[in-house]
């Protein structure tokens, strides 16, 4: 239950929603309840964080077998910002919220196995050998992808703000 919080991050970035992310966490700790007594070694978040990952993979499978979408809810709020907050200001609330839009924008195009492994290293703060645990690649795999999603995600986000600029009158 301690990397509970860490396995909801994880499968927030690989699902996009936070209802899928919800269902997947749910999974994900019945499997790691069911198989409890088959972990191996003495690092349960890399384990769980696996499961997650696995579970992630089964429902992209399934969802692509059965090939629907789902339409969104119209009681859904776009902007959940609170009426009376103790942080910065609606000026600044709006600036971190742009660019929190803007970065998860930049993360959702960048592909799959670069995600994966910025969440992991940048987010959960792994190392390089439990990233390849939970990935599932040789070590040397996680650190040149890890190299090339951060150097993507930095030609990305600077391209981003320069077509922003020169929209901007």
């Amino acid at each position: 239950m301690p990397h509970l919080d860490a396995a909801y991050r994880f499968a927030r970035w690989l699902a996009r929603t936070a209802e899928d992310a919800d269902d997947l966490v749910q999974d994900a700790i019945l499997r790691a309840y069911r198989g409890f007594d088959g972990l191996r070694g003495s690092n349960v978040k890399a384990w769980l964080l696996t499961i997650v990952r696995n579970c992630h993979a089964t429902s992209i499978r399934q969802r692509l077998r059965v090939s629907t979408t789902p339409l969104p809810d119209e009681d859904e709020a776009q902007d959940g910002y609170a009426l009376v907050a103790e942080g910065p200001g609606p000026e600044g609330a709006t600036l971190q919220a742009d660019e929190r839009r803007s970065l998860d924008l930049v993360m959702q195009s960048l592909p799959h196995e670069y995600r994966e492994i910025l969440i992991l290293r940048e987010i959960e703060d792994m190392d390089y050998r439990q990233i390849a645990q939970v990935t599932g690649v040789p070590m040397g795999t996680v650190m040149s992808r890890l190299a090339r999603a951060r150097a993507a995600l930095k030609k990305l986000w600077l391209q981003q703000h320069e077509d922003s600029a020169r929209a901007a009158p």
